[in-house]
């Protein structure tokens, strides 16, 4: 991913003059680019999404080029490169609406099979597991989503430059695990109640709401920590 970023500035950088100065910048760049993109995998960042926020820190260079050679010099003729990574960024974020929605959709249908088989002898076998089948099937989808969900990235290069440095903060970390255990708290709390629920009512085509009410609570603690900051 080393050699990809440094691609992407060498790209940045395509048209501009071949002057010292200039050089001396672009390879400060890219290592500033490194550094922050290590940073944030050691805060938890999956490598794309490293990736995409740390070259967003980076902004506009043909403006520091036309500065550097003094005024438009260089300037008209440099040309920032078409921005795949903000097409990249809207394909994943279109990715993540569709898990999204699967995931949504197999909660809501997991009381079908059950429903279907009612009164049969499969009822209490069959019914049961195709039912929690299509509960961990949507359950993985959306810890899948959780690992790629492009919020971040879609930050604004000034914001991303700074949730960078803010990473490297170590109350910034602590506040993250905390954020990741009661998270996983709620979620095994929610599961458990929800199979006694179940077990104990009865009603299997309504006690999947809690899954709702569990992912409403999880924004509401993401927010609270957002507001921390």
């Amino acid at each position: 991913m080393h050699d990809k970023l440094r691609e992407y500035v060498e790209m940045l950088f395509k048209g501009a003059p071949a002057a010292k100065q200039i050089t001396e910048i672009k390879e400060e760049i890219i290592q500033n680019t490194i550094d922050r993109y290590d940073d944030l995998v050691r805060a938890g960042k999956t490598p794309e999404s490293a990736f995409h926020i740390a070259v967003s820190g980076i902004g506009d260079v043909s403006e520091l080029i036309g500065s550097v050679c003094g005024g438009t010099t260089g300037r008209e003729e440099f040309q920032r490169p078409p921005a795949s990574a903000e097409q990249e960024i809207e394909k994943s974020s279109r990715k993540s609406g569709i898990l999204l929605a699967i995931s949504v959709m197999l909660y809501i249908l997991s009381i079908i099979p059950v429903i279907l088989l009612s009164g049969t002898r499969y009822e209490d076998t069959l019914g049961v597991c195709m039912m929690f089948l299509m509960i961990a099937a949507a359950t993985g989808i959306l810890i899948v989503r959780g690992k790629t969900n492009p919020q971040a990235e879609r930050a604004q290069p000034d914001r991303a430059a700074e949730e960078a440095s803010r990473m490297q903060s170590p109350e910034m970390q602590r506040r993250k695990k905390l954020r990741k255990r009661i998270e996983a708290a709620l979620w095994c709390v929610t599961i458990v109640l929800y199979l006694l629920l179940s077990f104990y009512s009865g009603k299997w085509y309504i006690t999947w709401v809690i899954f709702l009410v569990a992912a409403a609570v999880e924004n509401i603690v993401r927010a609270c920590f957002d507001l921390k900051r």
